[in-house]
């Protein structure tokens, strides 16, 4: 392994969303649907990169399901709600380096189900 490589999941982490934010990028009309998730949360945000804002957000903070799978498809639901409600129906998915299986997956899937198209 080189030295350059980085030894640690976090750092992996870092890299592989460097490599997907270099391609991803969200609009006023079009916003990037950012993840992520933490061991104990699962986060999302709808964020316009043209003026450096957040429209919506939701977190697993607030939520008592029973397990993570569920918070995240409770989270999914209410940030595509929050979506609708801004009239943003299509958006840019960033998984944030993450790998889409489990938490991530039924994020996605979720917020497709409550309307938003990726």
């Amino acid at each position: 392994m080189s030295k350059l490589t980085p030894k640690t999941q976090s750092a992996l982490r870092a890299r592989r969303h460097r490599r997907i934010r270099a391609k991803v990028k969200g609009t006023a009309s079009c916003p990037r649907l950012a993840v992520f998730r933490s061991n104990k949360y699962f986060y999302a945000q709808l964020i316009d990169d043209d003026a450096q804002k957040t429209l919506a957000s939701a977190s697993s903070m607030d939520i008592k399901g029973k397990t993570m799978m569920e918070d995240a498809r409770i989270v999914g639901e209410r940030v595509a709600a929050a979506a609708l409600s801004k009239g943003v129906k299509k958006v840019v998915f960033d998984r944030g380096g993450f790998t889409y299986t489990g938490r991530v997956r039924a994020l996605a899937e979720a917020a497709r189900a409550g309307g938003l198209e990726f």
